[in-house]
């Protein structure tokens, strides 16, 4: 008789591979966090210890009390809320219609837009910076919030363009149709029908415009200059001096600058699968 599956020798020596190999990536993710945490815990004659104690001796959350009461940190995440905030409402607004008008008609220069948008993701943000720096200097615009809004945004777009049309090349036109025969104009076939079924998609175009707006430090670093108008990782950096860094206050600025991304992960995770599978689908 046939030895089963489950208990075949080779099968279950590739399993604990598997789980060994998962278990050793897993804490080399984990590791660096567990330092961090262990730094924002440590008193201030301790910060240089190499010590591996996660929670160290005389730990507090001194170094937590002085970023939040004692520095800008609560501005700068008031910025960085309010930018990411216009930039994940502006991603969503846009990325939603073009991709809408990208997947469903057909018009004069629709493959050279589709090119274009393709195009531009090939190019780093550092080779945008000096045209975009002369482009807010002419708007006025250099050291505002619209002004680097105007550029998170149009850096995000065409990802969060193209990853729409994906999805909603995955919905039968026959939907729109059925609405269409039913008395809806386009706007609400549009909005009443496929927008719900495109959730997926929206979840992940909303979770890409926010994080590209939460952890840019370049080109933030060029367009802002007043230390009110920072975001959090150009604040973060003004922890870091020639001569010596103050790695208390960035080890618990770190984790708190965390804390939203991983909120919004686990809130949306039951969509990312399936927003980011399924407008792979089609092209």
């Amino acid at each position: 008789m046939a030895k089963s599956g489950g208990s075949n020798p080779r099968v279950l020596l590739g399993r604990l591979a598997s789980y060994a190999a998962l278990v050793v990536f897993t804490l080399i993710a984990v590791y660096p966090v567990l330092r961090i945490i262990t730094i924002s815990l440590r008193p201030g004659d301790q910060l240089l210890s190499t010590s591996l104690e996660l929670i160290p001796a005389g730990a507090s959350l001194a170094n937590f009390k002085e970023l939040l009461f004692e520095t800008r940190f609560l501005r700068w995440m008031f910025n960085s809320i309010v930018v990411s905030a216009v930039v994940t409402v502006t991603g969503v607004a846009l990325a939603s219609t073009a991709g809408y008008a990208m997947s469903r008609y057909r018009f004069a220069g629709r493959g050279a837009l589709m090119s274009g948008l393709l195009v531009t993701q090939m190019f780093p943000a550092t080779m945008l910076l000096l045209p975009l720096y002369v482009v807010l200097i002419n708007l006025k615009l250099l050291d505002s919030y619209i002004g680097i809004c105007i550029i998170y945004s149009a850096t995000a777009l065409p990802f969060c363009v193209w990853q729409m049309k994906g999805y909603y090349d995955t919905i039968p036109v026959a939907l729109e149709e059925a609405a269409r025969i039913d008395g809806a104009t386009p706007w609400q076939a549009f909005r009443q029908v496929i927008l719900p079924l495109a959730a997926p998609a929206l979840v992940i175009t909303a979770l890409f415009s926010f994080m590209t707006a939460w952890n840019e430090y370049v080109v933030a670093n060029v367009v802002l200059q007043n230390v009110d108008n920072f975001t959090l990782p150009l604040g973060l950096k003004m922890f870091q001096a020639s001569m010596s860094t103050q790695w208390g206050l960035y080890a618990a600025g770190s984790l708190l600058v965390s804390v939203p991304i991983v909120v919004l992960f686990l809130v949306l995770s039951r969509f990312l699968i399936s927003g980011l599978t399924l407008g792979a689908v089609k092209g």
